[in-house]
């Protein structure tokens, strides 16, 4: 189990811009869950983010990763248990490489479960496997740089190397948003497939409320840096689009 305990994170502390971004926030992950959160701009959802995957630290607070306190590990070594996608494709590979090549380099990173590290026939045949099961003929185009794909094309790649990694957790930073529907549809249902292939424990952060409502087990709305709403898969599927739009003033 993933649990934070009593969260908090002030910026500005004693300023006139001071910003409390998460406020005494406490949220247990059950393994295998998919859990999906939503909130308002400003709502401490990035914030939260940030504080799991260790790229800022809690001023208050525990985190525990299988009763280990992580709170103060940096990103890079907590990177062996919890894997990222951003909403811009173009954080997770790098163009000028080919897509082989951004594999590789995903493989040397960390260890991993499927791909044998390795320059050779029979790396590239793993990773082809592996690529096909996207079902986007990207195993054919493995020496192409990956800065000729598309968004779409290059964040189901980014998707892909971050769960053959064998981490525990997948934050899903809005890795739809900046997608057409189409492409930002099919990154989806993959990453919701490769979610209960590897049996993950997931949180997505999205401001689409179709995709909050088709997805996940578990939905949470965050406002002013805290939990307001938490519902589990039961009562979740009694919510409609229309009574989720009322929580947000903004729409």
């Amino acid at each position: 189990m993933f649990l934070l305990q009593d969260i908090t994170k002030v910026f500005n502390a004693g300023k006139a811009s001071e910003v409390a971004a998460v406020q005494g926030l406490t949220l247990g992950l059950q393994p295998q869950s998919f859990t999906v959160l939503v909130g308002a701009n400003g709502s401490g959802k990035s914030t939260l983010l940030n504080l799991i995957a260790g790229s800022t630290y809690p001023d208050k607070g525990r985190m525990l990763l299988h009763d280990r306190e992580i709170q103060r590990l940096p990103d890079y070594r907590r990177s062996r248990w919890i894997g990222r996608v951003f909403q811009n494709p173009l954080l997770g590979t790098a163009a000028s490489l080919s897509v082989l090549d951004n594999f590789r380099m995903a493989a040397l990173r960390r260890s991993t479960k499927w791909v044998r590290l390795g320059t050779g026939g029979a790396f590239r045949k793993q990773v082809a496997e592996k690529v096909a099961t996207l079902g986007m003929g990207l195993e054919n185009k493995l020496t192409q740089p990956m800065g000729t794909l598309s968004g779409g094309q290059r964040q189901a790649l980014t998707l892909l190397m971050t769960v053959m990694a064998d981490v525990d957790i997948l934050l899903l930073d809005e890795p739809s948003a900046a997608l057409d529907p189409r492409s930002a549809k099919e990154v989806m249902e993959i990453a919701n497939r490769l979610i209960a292939e590897d049996r993950l424990t997931a949180l997505l952060v999205t401001h689409n409320i179709n995709e909050a409502l088709r997805y996940g087990t578990r939905l949470i709305q965050m406002e002013n840096g805290k939990i307001v709403r938490d519902y589990d898969e039961t009562t979740k599927t009694t919510l409609d689009h229309a009574t989720v739009v009322s929580w947000f003033d903004y729409y």
